[in-house]
């Protein structure tokens, strides 16, 4: 008996010792911060809003036609020839104006020996007036006579005139100094008078248009400053300014067209190179940039929208924005500045003081 009642309390102890250890071998599990996915304002996040694809074009484009219809008979332009002012760029048969002039010129010499006559009849017939050979009827005769003749005379001169015009109207020249940028007239062709045969792009002034969309077109002021930077010539910046903004936008691409001087170009910028403009102000970072943030991470408490910061301890708070406008589940905000860390995920389940972690610090 008193060996079994040994055993007993030898199996109690040894029990009693493997509860206290497993007791000891699981401590509680300590909480871990909320998880949180955020997004950092950085100088370089609106790039893509900021840049605009251009294109060099002259400030002045001349669309050259001919004052006289005819077959194209001489071309002495090529596209992208340059030309000064006042050379011959296109020729329009002549032989046909030739000939109206040698009409208009023969029915002024048959005006002028009309008008001599009637000049000679009525100077002959004042005579006899005068000597009251012939009543005054005679006389008012030849003298309305000879006023026809003279007005004869005067519209066969300007005939004459307007003919020799359009002779020299069969050579097509340049207006100023520049580069030809578009060709539509080949030789053999018939052309009507006013139809555009060529595109000259004056060399004076180049500049860089852009086309940009109906929602940033307030961005571009005239006068106002902005970069302009050429592949071309290995990224070569220089600083434009807003010359033109278009009153209406492009019926087809919704687009405003604008147009921006280049006071000091490239030496070596020629016309279609491609050019990317640059909004200054928001590439160099200002204080309160224009972000672009996901519709998510916007906590809306009233009217007041606001978003969730991550402080340098790792923990959050509110902070007012201004909301620009929506876009495709994205939202333009302003009020935030370069460094801030931006909780885009999750912001209903947050509050003020909150300790999170970051994805980045999960991994």
């Amino acid at each position: 008996m008193s060996r079994l009642y040994t055993a007993a309390r030898m199996v109690v102890v040894f029990a009693a010792m493997i509860a206290l250890t497993g007791c000891g071998q699981q401590p509680a599990d300590k909480e871990l911060p909320q998880l949180v996915k955020v997004t950092t304002v950085g100088a370089g996040q609106n790039t893509s809003e900021a840049q605009y694809a251009g294109e060099v074009r002259g400030r002045y484009e001349s669309n050259l036609a001919f004052q006289a219809g005819g077959r194209i008979s001489a071309r002495n332009v090529q596209l992208g020839s340059r030309v000064k002012a006042g050379d011959v760029l296109m020729t329009v048969d002549p032989k046909d104006a030739a000939q109206s002039v040698t009409r208009s010129q023969a029915a002024v010499e048959s005006a002028k020996a009309q008008r001599e006559l009637a000049a000679s009849n009525l100077s002959r017939y004042q005579a006899l007036y005068q000597q009251n050979a012939v009543p005054a009827a005679v006389l008012d005769q030849y003298s309305t006579a000879y006023n026809q003749a003279v007005a004869a005379y005067d519209q066969a001169q300007a005939t004459a005139s307007q003919e020799e015009n359009l002779l020299s109207y069969t050579d097509l020249t340049a207006d100023a100094d520049g580069v030809i940028s578009a060709l539509s007239g080949e030789v053999g062709q018939v052309v009507a008078a006013g139809q555009t045969v060529l595109t000259l792009v004056h060399t004076g002034d180049l500049e860089v248009q852009i086309n940009v969309p109906e929602n940033k077109v307030q961005n571009f002021v005239i006068g106002k400053e902005v970069s302009v930077s050429f592949w071309a010539l290995q990224g070569q910046k220089v600083t434009g300014t807003v010359r033109e903004v278009a009153p209406m936008a492009n019926q087809i691409s919704r687009t405003y067209k604008v147009s921006i001087a280049l006071p000091d170009p490239p030496e070596d910028m020629q016309l279609g190179m491609t050019a990317t403009v640059t909004n200054l102000s928001q590439e160099t970072g200002d204080s309160e940039p224009t972000v672009i943030l996901p519709l998510a991470a916007i906590y809306q408490t009233g009217n007041q929208a606001q978003v969730w910061i991550v402080g340098s301890d790792k923990t959050v708070v509110l902070k007012n924005v201004t909301v620009e406008n929506f876009s495709d589940n994205k939202v333009k905000v302003t009020g935030l500045k370069s460094g801030d860390s931006i909780v885009t995920a999750g912001v209903h389940q947050l509050s003020a003081g909150q300790t999170v972690r970051t994805e980045s610090e999960d991994q």
